[in-house]
């Protein structure tokens, strides 16, 4: 017989002896399920926060801030300066000006619905062609704000995670009042997440004067960034950094992804050593069940490789059928689940969904069928290491 005839055997011979172990056979399987289970719904995390900044932003628009600040919450920019920025060389215009938006970004107290502790809050002052500049926003409840008046408009994602955030609910901060008028989406994007209103009243209101803190354009073509930066940059009267709104954003969220992957690996990892030995623990069971009849198979003349190559099959397909279940129990339980989070540059709450992605699938599937590899390389290699002759005495 040849060697893969003689694995057949042996593989169909070990699991037809499954159910007579069902016991540690599915405690393994539940092992691995675990593992795979927390560490997609802790990477899911990770990449629910990651697409919703990097759906924030277009190639074709650019972000100016004061040179030396990684946020706008660092940058400020002066009201002449901001003209200059808005009427740099590759700037779509139309027929009242510039489609270009100067901003201004403070952070605001609201309580979180399910909690009722403090959350900060971004509320953002935007020039009316904000809505130009930005793709996908939406009005969905109400109206959008007029310029002069104390009105905001809110995301629906700041709607879903704070107290408050209503149509017609009136919000009060350092003593001036605000009314909600409308309510908007962003295509999921992290706009999403904040409160919006006219910019010249937000000034005032916060004493800034007429200092803006960054300048969002639309660019005529995403090829014209390199002009638009390279003018900007060289003009003596400007200490200005320009970069593409959406590479801004997506830059934000390594720092949250790496400290999410990086808690979830090792929470996996600490995991991950229980299933294997627990993996080992039923394959060696598996092993001892069957040594008489391995070694009855190796006199009649089976080789030893066909012995180790069944005995990982059934190893690797036990901890498959536990990264299946972990995996699809993940995605049931937490893919598109709501929630929110600190962004560690602007420290604001970002609202999210978590995303079970497939690559998170398939990078569960392989970390089990790693386990299972794990776990039966050595009850594998032990199968083959009895002697027949010893074996067989306990016939």
């Amino acid at each position: 017989m040849g060697w893969l005839s003689q694995a057949a055997v042996v593989t169909l011979m070990f699991l037809r002896t499954i159910p007579q172990r069902a016991g540690s056979a599915v405690a393994a399987a539940f092992g691995v399920a675990g593992v795979v289970g927390v560490m997609v719904a802790v990477l899911s995390i990770a990449e629910g926060f990651r697409a919703t900044m990097a759906e924030t932003g277009s190639a074709g628009n650019a972000m100016v801030l004061r040179t030396g600040a990684d946020s706008e919450m660092s940058s400020s920019l002066g009201l002449e300066a901001t003209r200059i920025i808005m009427n740099g060389p590759g700037v779509a215009r139309r027929e009242d000006g510039a489609v270009a938006s100067a901003e201004m970004f403070v952070i605001v107290d609201l309580p979180f619905r399910g909690t009722g502790t403090e959350a900060n809050v971004p509320l953002r002052g935007v020039q009316p062609s904000a809505f130009d500049v930005r793709d996908g926003i939406e009005i969905v409840e109400g109206r959008r704000f007029e310029p002069g008046r104390n009105e905001l408009i809110a995301g629906i994602g700041a709607k879903r995670e704070f107290a408050g955030v209503e149509l017609g609910n009136r919000l009060r901060w350092d003593n001036v009042d605000w009314e909600i008028v409308g309510i908007f989406r962003a295509d999921g994007g992290l706009s999403e997440s904040e409160l919006w209103c006219d910019v010249k009243v937000l000034q005032p209101a916060y004493r800034r004067g007429t200092r803006f803190q960054s300048v969002y354009a639309r660019l005529e073509s995403p090829d014209r960034f390199d002009d638009y930066r390279d003018a900007l940059t060289s003009d003596p009267r400007l200490r200005v950094k320009v970069i593409r709104e959406n590479e801004y954003y997506a830059g934000q969220s390594e720092l949250l992804h790496a400290i999410i992957t990086g808690l979830g690996s090792l929470v996996a990892s600490l995991m991950g050593i229980g299933a294997v030995f627990g993996a080992v623990n039923t394959m060696y069971s598996a092993v001892a069940a069957r040594t008489r009849e391995i070694a009855t198979l190796r006199a009649l003349g089976f080789g030893g490789a066909p012995v180790v190559i069944s005995v990982l099959i059934e190893s690797l397909l036990l901890a498959l059928a536990g990264g299946l279940v972990g995996g699809g129990a993940a995605y049931l339980a937490f893919n598109g689940y709501q929630a929110s989070t600190l962004n560690w540059q602007s420290f604001s709450q970002v609202a999210f969904a978590f995303r079970v992605t497939p690559g998170l699938m398939i990078a569960g599937i392989a970390v089990s069928l790693f386990l299972g590899l794990l776990g039966g390389i050595f009850p594998a290699v032990r199968a083959v290491r009895i002697p027949v002759a010893t074996a067989l005495r306990q016939l």
